[in-house]
């Protein structure tokens, strides 16, 4: 970029800086700060658990926002004073570091955008992400066991926390089903973006012919709800059973019925639970992810309302995978939502899904 180039990116950042300070109202968000910070000092503070973690992550949420923009403007600020001293200096070296910082820049408002983006009533909490295979046995089950990996390295690389609430073994390798938990701040506004059919194309490991195989899963995610969100469950619809766990977790859970099944009649709607040693814990959590499952069916009912009106159609088989795996004969994976490409599938299946999750949400802005 020449210097005129320079200007005009700078110019460009001010305008979104401007933007973005307009949006966050930052007197409130410093006002919101002091006031849970104020509630953190109380004495019975920590008499609840659950509630002071709530208004920990608050916190700590709206320090990053207000901090990333606070920093964000301080940079812009000093390449400003520095384009100043390069176009004084006219020095070449210089005009390429300048060049460089204004690149590093911009990829710093644009991750900055992507925070501000997750806005949706229910984009900071938790998320419940379920894995299903579909035909193919083994095959398909071992895929499920791949993007299992995939979601779990994705959400340690984030600094989020992973519970597993319900895992059924494959019969000979991978998993039948699997449940998981994945707290941290904006968890499901980020996993949102992973919602339906994954499809993988490779040679088969299970094939002594080693011919090429494509295997199908399903991946449902759902908001995990706060004990006060309200969502009409009467109990006269529940079907509640108890079993005895199939997991690991000490002699306790392996011997008595502490795993809790609910079916949700008039819906069909199954949840499972097993990650907790007592049955009434398991049961607790079974009857938040069944109320993140009617909600999200609920979601998807006015959304076919609405697409029955626009007169679109919508193809829901396993032919509607949102995004495919290719290991063989080339190496990619392709979102067909957004048309995004990266060829290092390795760091994808390592938990790299930044490119895609970022051209989602940006293109429900369009």
């Amino acid at each position: 970029m020449d210097l005129t180039e320079i200007k005009q990116e700078l110019d460009k950042m001010a305008n979104r800086l401007a933007d973005f300070r307009g949006s966050l109202d930052l007197s409130v968000k410093k006002d919101r700060i002091a006031e849970l910070e104020q509630e953190m000092t109380t004495p019975d503070f920590w008499d609840n658990q659950d509630k002071a973690q709530k208004v920990i992550n608050e916190v700590n949420s709206i320090k990053e926002l207000v901090q990333s923009f606070e920093k964000n403007e301080e940079a812009l600020e000093n390449l400003e004073a520095n384009y100043e001293l390069v176009k004084d200096e006219d020095d070449p070296e210089l005009r390429e570091e300048l060049e460089e910082e204004v690149k590093l820049l911009t990829d710093e408002l644009n991750q900055f955008e992507l925070q501000m983006l997750l806005s949706d009533p229910y984009d900071r909490n938790n998320a419940i992400l379920e894995l299903h295979p579909g035909a193919g046995g083994t095959e398909s089950q071992d895929w499920a066991s791949m993007l299992l990996r995939m979601y779990t390295r994705w959400a340690e690389k984030k600094g989020f926390k992973v519970e597993t609430m319900d895992y059924l073994p494959g019969d000979e390798a991978g998993v039948k089903s699997v449940t998981l938990l994945i707290k941290g701040h904006n968890a499901y506004g980020y996993l949102k973006a992973e919602k339906g059919i994954h499809r993988l194309v490779r040679i088969s490991p299970f094939d002594s012919s080693g011919r090429r195989h494509t295997s199908f899963v399903s991946c449902e995610v759902m908001p995990e709800f706060d004990d006060d969100v309200e969502v009409d469950v009467k109990t006269e619809d529940l079907k509640i059973d108890t079993y005895r766990s199939s997991g690991a977790g000490g002699q306790h859970v392996n011997t008595t019925d502490s795993a809790v099944r609910i079916t949700h009649v008039p819906t069909n709607t199954v949840v499972t639970c097993q990650s907790e040693r007592s049955q009434i814990k398991n049961r607790e959590k079974a009857m938040k992810m069944l109320k993140a499952k009617l909600y999200q069916l609920e979601i998807e009912r006015k959304q076919q309302e609405l697409d029955e009106i626009r007169g679109e159609q919508k193809d829901i088989g396993w032919g509607s995978q949102i995004r495919s795996y290719v290991f063989h004969p080339y190496s990619m994976v392709k979102d067909h939502r957004t048309n995004v490409e990266v060829g290092n599938v390795q760091g994808v299946m390592d938990g790299e899904l930044g490119p895609f999750i970022d051209a989602y949400l940006r293109s429900k802005l369009s």
